[in-house]
């Protein structure tokens, strides 16, 4: 029954029943004192009355399942009246789900007591854990790389110095709860040979409302009112950088767009300039954390800017959080080739420092020969869990089914989500406080 769902644990609403019906047996009370005793005589007397003509004799057990029965109907009423008055607020407030009221209460106080996690990344891989995440917390924080120069990204931050505002967006996007007309809005990239050409509409919503509130951060936090964001997108730095990339023949690729195109084997990335400013919020944020997670992403180009941002690294390392990277399924051309899991690992050790990371989220999913045939054209392959290695460098490892195979090998939001949050609340009890596992 719908008006049962108000009874629902976790609602904070019985509470105030509860109250409400004490306020109304101190009027009752007060109004029986006011007008003396005797017309209560007159009720009871009408019920003997009734029952007597009824059976020929009389018991007072009666009266006892009456007054039950009045209690009853009283808190039945109760409950109605209470509804249709904040519906009736509600209807004002929120006209379009004011018939889902009670499941949007539920959801919110659901999610609200949901572990605190910490996602660290960008690209596309960033968004698709987030999209599957916000249905198991909404105390979920993305901190984003700056990092990126190609594309209307790039072309905003060259004309207007901001930093670029593309994976901000799909991280807006993917956190939000609002209709799918406004999602279409935010990921509509303008088409023609204009100067607006290539540029997405949520890029230019961010770009215009850092001008009007004069800071990114502050930008990011009303784009995410107009969105309904559950959870908050925060930069790894407000500063402008850019990425380079050390090859292992010593040359030195500028700029994270050209680093995949020189198809050569990477050493060591690095941010220029070397020192760079964290954002705060996103340091306390990796403090506070019950987990942290890293990825999926690109490995050089969309995790490790933002652990070359000063303080980040460190933050991690001192978080008392349980560190987890996902691994990606195919290496990627130019950048990971003939990299294995613990290849992956190692490069986020040497890049962090010991102890960013504790674990490791690996496919256990075999890869279609077909789908192997069509990406080894691309010259991508499956990563090797080579799970002797991984051990060795101190780091355990988890695996799961978390990919889609259809026309491409990409992660599943719900599976991915669901193999972190199982690993969350297995490996770090303290997100349980408070938490209704069963339902997840």
């Amino acid at each position: 029954m719908h008006l049962l769902k108000w009874l629902y644990p976790g609602m904070k609403f019985k509470r105030w029943l509860l109250l409400f019906s004490a306020g109304v047996m101190l009027v009752s009370l007060g109004l029986a004192l006011i007008f003396n005793y005797k017309y209560l005589d007159y009720i009871e007397e009408a019920i003997f009355r009734a029952v007597y003509l009824w059976k020929g004799s009389y018991n007072y057990m009666f009266s006892t399942l009456i007054g039950i029965a009045v209690v009853v109907l009283g808190a039945v009423l109760m409950l109605v009246a209470t509804r249709f008055v904040i519906r009736s607020v509600i209807t004002v407030l929120l006209p379009d789900n004011s018939e889902r009221l009670v499941d949007i209460i539920y959801e919110k106080r659901r999610l609200g007591k949901g572990p605190s996690v910490t996602v660290v990344g960008g690209g596309h891989g960033l968004s698709v854990l987030l999209r599957g995440i916000k249905s198991a917390t909404s105390n979920v924080t993305a901190v984003v790389t700056v990092a990126d120069d190609g594309g209307s990204s790039g072309r905003l931050r060259e004309e207007l110095g901001i930093i670029p505002p593309g994976d901000l967006r799909n991280c807006l996007v993917a956190l939000a709860d609002t209709e799918p007309l406004m999602e279409k809005l935010f990921q509509y990239r303008f088409r023609g040979e204009s100067e607006l050409a290539g540029h997405s509409f949520g890029n230019l919503f961010i770009a215009a409302m850092n001008e009007v509130t004069g800071d990114v951060e502050q930008a990011l936090k009303e784009s995410s009112k107009v969105l309904a964001v559950k959870g908050q997108v925060l930069p790894a730095s407000k500063d402008h950088v850019r990425l380079d990339a050390i090859m292992e023949d010593g040359t030195v690729v500028e700029g994270e767009s050209n680093i995949p195109e020189v198809h050569k084997r990477i050493h060591r990335v690095r941010l220029f300039p070397e020192h760079v400013q964290p954002v705060q919020s996103a340091l306390d944020a990796l403090t506070s954390a019950d987990a942290i997670i890293l990825g999926p992403g690109s490995l050089y180009t969309s995790i490790m800017p933002n652990l070359l941002v000063d303080g980040v690294a460190e933050a991690l390392r001192k978080s008392k959080a349980v560190k987890i990277y996902i691994c990606n399924v195919m290496t990627q051309p130019g950048e990971t080739d003939g990299y294995t899991a613990s290849m992956h690992a190692k490069a986020i050790i040497e890049h962090g420092g010991r102890g960013v990371i504790d674990y490791m989220l690996v496919n256990s999913t075999p890869i279609s020969s077909d789908m192997q045939a069509f990406y080894a054209k691309k010259g991508a392959y499956p990563v090797e869990v080579d799970e002797e290695a991984i051990n060795a460098l101190g780091v355990g490892f988890v695996k799961a089914d978390i990919i889609n195979e259809t026309d491409v090998i990409r992660h599943d939001p719900d599976k991915l989500s669901r193999s972190v949050m199982q690993m969350v609340y297995r490996l770090q009890p303290s997100a349980l406080k408070g938490f209704d596992v069963k339902n997840h």
